[in-house]
């Protein structure tokens, strides 16, 4: 056990945990963060995906030890009243079905427009391939991403 210091969305926590806790047990045990969901537990999915530094993060797999003095933000600190323009975009283009996979697609999506303010389908369809939707909503994801690079 180890007392480590994490900034998630914004607030400071100081919790006393084993270092090689992955970070997504971490956010839904710990500080009841419980939008990144658990998916497959080896990153092969996508659900789990926060972002790190503003970066697009699998956190099933990501010990908690080595995020000392990173910025982390999940689904729930993207925006406070879920007005950002990706989550717009996915309520504007019906992209949920189960909506399982969401959170960690529109992580994915965000972290994509921050880095490619107009993306082609193709630097889409790259940017996405690591998030899996069960529903195969693939189409309106894509057209939400289109759509929200517009308004960003």
């Amino acid at each position: 056990m180890a007392i480590i210091n994490l900034n998630v969305n914004g607030k400071k926590h100081r919790l006393d945990l084993d270092e090689t806790t992955p970070l997504l047990w971490v956010l839904r045990d710990h500080l009841d963060l419980v939008g990144t969901k658990y998916g497959c537990g080896v990153a092969a999915c996508g659900a789990c995906t926060v972002h790190i530094n503003g970066v697009a993060t699998r956190s099933c797999v990501l010990p908690v030890g080595q995020l000392e003095g990173k910025k982390i933000t999940t689904i729930e600190g993207l925006s406070e009243s879920g007005d950002h323009p990706v989550q717009q975009a996915w309520i504007e283009h019906d992209v949920p079905q189960c909506g399982y996979c969401q959170a960690g697609q529109i992580m994915s999506a965000v972290s994509l427009l921050n880095k490619n303010k107009k993306p082609t389908d193709a630097e889409i369809d790259e940017a996405m391939q690591g998030n899996l939707c069960r529903c195969g909503t693939y189409v309106r994801i894509r057209a939400a991403i289109k759509s929200a690079a517009e308004k960003m």
